[in-house]
C-alpha cells in the first residue's frame, strides 16, 4: 500500500467527485497530475499499473460481495494534458461499488484537459454500479475540460448500473459511452448534468441490445443556463428480443441552448424500443408557491433544479 498527505485542493475536490468520502484503505487509487499519488489493495481486488501506457487494470475477482473500490483524478496544474486507459475486469458473480470521477482546479491562463478511457469487462452474474463526477473550479482563465470514453461489455444475467454527474465548473466535455449487452443482462443509465456561462456539453451514448431478454433504461436530467449549450445523443439498437426505454428531460434558462437526439433502432422482430424527450422552462406556478414562501428568486429556482436533478 502507497499512502499520501494530501493537500488542500486536492482534498477539497475530492469532496465533489467522490462524495463517498475518499479513504486511504481497501481498494483505491488517486491520480494526481498525471501520476499515482497513492494506491492500495484489498484481498479481492487488486490494481495493477499498465506498462505499455498510462494507467491501470483494475480486477475483481468472483468472491467480491458489496465492496468499494476507489480512483479520482485530480488535477491542478494549469495547462496539463492527461490521458488515462483503465481497465475494468470483473469475475463472473461479483457484486461491486466502482467510484471514480475527475476534478480539475484551474488557476492558470493556459487549458488544462483531462480524458479518460475506461472499458468494463462484466463476467456472467455480476452487478456493478460505476459512479463518475466530473467537477471543475480555480480562478483562472484556462479551460477546464474533461472528454470522458466508456466502454462497458457485460455478459449474460449481468447488472450494470451507471452513475455519471457534472454540475459545475467544467468548460468544454465530450463524452462518449458505448455498451453491449449480453443475454438476459441489464444496464440502468442514470446520466445528470448542468452548464453555465459559456460552457459546452455534449454527449454521445450507444447502447446495442444483443442478447435475448437484455434491457436498458436510460435516463437524462440536463439544466442548461445563461449562454451555455447542450447535445445529448443516446441510441439504443435492438438486435434481438430486448426491452429499451430513453427519457431526456432538461429545463432550459436564458439564453441556453439544448438539442435531444434520442435514437431507436429496432433490428429484431420483438425488440420493443421506446423514447422520450422534454425541454422546457421552469414551472411559473412552482416558483410563485416557493416565493410565497419566502424564498428569493434565486434561492426558489435552485430549489427546483435540484429537485429536477435528484
Amino acid at each position: 500500500m502507497e499512502v499520501a498527505e494530501l493537500d488542500k485542493v486536492t482534498q477539497a475536490i475530492l469532496k465533489y467527485i467522490d462524495e463517498a468520502g475518499f479513504k486511504q484503505e481497501g481498494a483505491f487509487n488517486l491520480r494526481h497530475n498525471g501520476m499515482a499519488l497513492c494506491h492500495g489493495d484489498s484481498e479481492h481486488i487488486k490494481i495493477v499499473k499498465k506498462k505499455d501506457k498510462p494507467g491501470i487494470d483494475i480486477y475483481i475477482d468472483s468472491e467480491t460481495n458489496g465492496e468499494e473500490v476507489h480512483i479520482p483524478v485530480v488535477l491542478d496544474a494549469s495547462g496539463f494534458t492527461d490521458k488515462v486507459y483503465n481497465d475494468f475486469h470483473i469475475a463472473d458473480g461479483a457484486k461491486v461499488v466502482i467510484i471514480a470521477g475527475c476534478g480539475i482546479h484551474n488557476d492558470g491562463h493556459a487549458d488544462s484537459q483531462h480524458d479518460g478511457v475506461h472499458s468494463f469487462f462484466v463476467g456472467k452474474g455480476a452487478n456493478v454500479t460505476y459512479r463518475e463526477n466530473h467537477y471543475g473550479a480555480g480562478d483562472g482563465e484556462g479551460a477546464r475540460i474533461l472528454n470522458p470514453v466508456t466502454e462497458i461489455f457485460i455478459d449474460d444475467d449481468s447488472v450494470f448500473t451507471l452513475d455519471t454527474s457534472q454540475i459545475r465548473g467544467v468548460d468544454s466535455t465530450k463524452r462518449e459511452t458505448h455498451v453491449e449487452l449480453g443475454k438476459n443482462s441489464k444496464i440502468f443509465v442514470m446520466e445528470k448534468l448542468m452548464t453555465h456561462g459559456n460552457q459546452m456539453a455534449e454527449s454521445n451514448m450507444e447502447v446495442r441490445l444483443n442478447g435475448e431478454g437484455s434491457s436498458a433504461q436510460i435516463i437524462s436530467r440536463s439544466v442548461a443556463k445563461e449562454n451555455s449549450g447542450q447535445i445529448f445523443h443516446p441510441a439504443a439498437v435492438g438486435n434481438s428480443k430486448c426491452n429499451a426505454h430513453i427519457q431526456c428531460d432538461s429545463i432550459i434558462m436564458d439564453k441556453a441552448q439544448v438539442r435531444s437526439i434520442p435514437e431507436i433502432n429496432a433490428k429484431h422482430l420483438d425488440a420493443a424500443i421506446i423514447h422520450e424527450a422534454a425541454i422546457g422552462r421552469i414551472n411559473d406556478e412552482q416558483l410563485i408557491k416557493l416565493r410565497t414562501m419566502g424564498m428569493k428568486a434565486e434561492e426558489a429556482e435552485n430549489v427546483i433544479i435540484e429537485a429536477f436533478l435528484n
